[in-house]
């Protein structure tokens, strides 16, 4: 048999990087042809191959009409004047015309053809014979394209302002429509020469640009499955692991460059606790809760707005260009030094101590208003990155019937919905399952099973499923004797040498003997889901009759109840309980 280029593997002809295929090395970047690779196998037996004479069809990419048009369109410019390849693509474009002194070198005429057995479309009239994949792979673009306008889904587009009723031919022919590329750097190749080759040839529009990228590499490594450095968003997805914490960690890291992005698992969990968790939700869930328990959600901006505003158009601005550039980490940089510029304003205004003053309540407001106007021009900013958080905090927090818009950046809100908890914090432990290699196969279950078995098997079907096996009934006099009150947390603290424990100082309306307020200490294992400054000022539910434990830390003098899964490895993930705008500390949790 014929063995196609992506069938052999060997050492690259130009910079001798073991086991690339045939056709390209993704070492270097170059391409070259099966027949170039130094010490060839058979990646399906192992063997050296043969060499073979075989009849096949090329595209003239060497005639010096391919050429001359080639040069001019890789140099060249979209629809807006900005360079149509990145400096460092054209660069490497520009080696593959240049010939030698004898005139050696230069672009050389393309196989389009592979010999059974291969996949994808047989050349017309040539038994036998396939095109190659990287001749009718780019053409799937414009043909599912087609599909789309064909089966009428562009009339109804779920995103209005991008419906048409023009038909395929009318609106790819359109002069306002650019075809733009985002594509890996291992296929430069293909997407700048043979691409718009093809279809300058066929007398069809040529792409406006091409934006390349690098790779995903894992702890320093190229993905592999083999090597099980691979990232699995399947995987990643089944481990009930929020896509919008990749969506952030990957923009982080992007820029215009062709540079790799590297995947290590603690800097994913420090960068998004950090700055999702520890300086973006923050800010809600902080400010939130002094307007809806003191001032009923309104909003109230005391003094000027003007400035307020104004630096919020600019921040728009400098964000708008960072995206529209491709400086994705750029932006995200510009708006996480924003979140940290309220947050030191909100820790200077020191609610918490105003909130105990009467006479500061104008104070207070203000202070927490304009966190919560930070918060919400954050969330519009961050809505590219962040669709489905943006939209939760648009309709839940604020009450809006509609998710963000760019220009509501520049508004400001006039009131805000009880807190709803945004976003989790991120488990180590949960990655780690992420990098498991695969489960053996489970041996396949006999046909019948005595009545004891079935039972125990259902029992173990139902945790495997998340479901407990039902503890032992108690009586409403058992209930009774667990006191549960309400308590606010007025203080919160990492504990020195526990990775697990928060030291929580709990306000639960108690008084002493000389009818001063008490205040309780609790220890409590919620580290791992949350940041003590985003606990501050939150009401929580306290087991206040529970015997004072002593700890090699302090005293636990109670414990706060907070919801996880019985199987916490399946499903990881810790949640504080939080009674209902209008609670009061002390209160009876009946």
């Amino acid at each position: 048999m014929f063995l196609p280029d992506r069938y052999i593997k060997g050492h690259c002809p130009k910079c001798d990087a073991a086991d690339q295929y045939g056709d390209a090395c993704e070492v270097c970047g170059a391409v070259y042809g099966p027949t170039e690779l130094r010490q060839p196998y058979s990646v399906l037996s192992g063997a050296t191959p043969e060499m073979r004479r075989s009849e096949h069809f090329f595209f003239q990419l060497s005639s010096s009409r391919c050429v001359d048009f080639l040069r001019e369109w890789t140099q060249g410019s979209d629809a807006h004047g900005a360079p149509r390849l990145q400096s460092e693509v054209l660069n490497k474009v520009r080696e593959w015309f240049a010939t030698d002194a004898e005139g050696h070198g230069g672009l050389a005429d393309w196989d389009i053809s592979r010999d059974a057995p291969y996949f994808g479309i047989e050349v017309p009239d040539a038994p036998g014979k396939y095109f190659y994949v990287w001749l009718d792979a780019p053409i799937g673009y414009l043909a599912s394209l087609k599909n789309h306008f064909d089966k009428g889904q562009a009339a109804a587009h779920w995103h209005p302002e991008s419906r048409t009723t023009q038909s395929y031919e009318t609106f790819i022919a359109d002069p306002a429509v650019e075809q733009v590329h985002f594509i890996g750097k291992d296929i430069v190749y293909f997407h700048t020469l043979f691409w718009p080759a093809t279809l300058h040839f066929a007398g069809l529009k040529t792409p406006s640009r091409i934006n390349v990228h690098g790779f995903v590499t894992v702890g320093g490594e190229k993905m592999s499955k083999s090597r099980g450095t691979g990232i699995s968003p399947l995987k990643y997805l089944e481990l009930g692991l929020n896509p919008e914490w990749l969506r952030y960690y990957l923009a982080a890291k992007l820029s215009a460059r062709v540079e790799d992005v590297d995947f290590t698992a603690e800097d994913f969990v420090a960068r998004v606790n950090a700055d999702l968790v520890g300086k973006y939700v923050n800010i809600a869930s902080r400010a939130a809760k002094f307007i809806t328990q003191h001032f009923a959600g309104e909003l109230r901006y005391f003094g000027a707005t003007d400035a307020l505003r104004e630096r919020a158009r600019a921040l728009a601005d400098d964000v708008a260009a960072a995206l529209d550039a491709r400086e994705y980490a750029r932006a995200l940089r510009e708006i996480m030094a924003h979140a940290d510029r309220i947050n030191e304003a909100f820790d200077a205004a020191q609610p918490w101590v105003l909130a105990k003053d009467e006479n500061r309540r104008a104070e207070l407001h203000d202070a927490c208003s304009r966190a919560l106007a930070g918060f919400w021009q954050l969330s519009v900013l961050l809505a590219p990155v962040l669709p489905a958080t943006a939209a939760r905090v648009a309709r839940e927090l604020f009450g809006l019937p509609r998710d963000f818009v760019w220009s509501d950046a520049t508004e400001l809100p006039a009131r805000v919905n009880p807190y709803q908890h945004l976003m989790q914090r991120v488990d180590a432990r949960q990655l780690e399952r992420l990098f498991d290699a695969p489960a053996a196969p489970v041996a396949a279950a006999p046909v019948a099973a005595a009545p004891a078995a079935a039972a125990a098997n259902g029992a173990a079907s139902g945790a495997a499923n998340g479901a407990a096996a039902p503890s032992p009934t108690i009586t409403i006099d058992d209930f009774a004797k667990v006191e549960l009150r309400i308590a606010r947390i007025v203080d919160a603290a990492a504990v020195d040498g526990s990775t697990k424990l928060l030291r929580l100082t709990l306000d639960a309306g108690e008084r002493d003997a000389d009818g001063q307020p008490r205040q309780r200490t609790v220890f409590s294992g919620i580290a791992s889901a949350y940041e003590p400054a985003a606990l501050v000022g939150r009401l929580t539910v306290l087991v206040a009759n529970l015997a004072p434990r002593k700890m090699k830390f302090g005293v636990s003098e109670g414990m706060v109840l907070a919801a996880s899964a019985d199987d916490g490895k399946a499903r990881p993930g810790i949640y504080l309980l939080d009674p209902d705008a209008g609670a009061e500390p002390g209160m009876r949790v009946r």
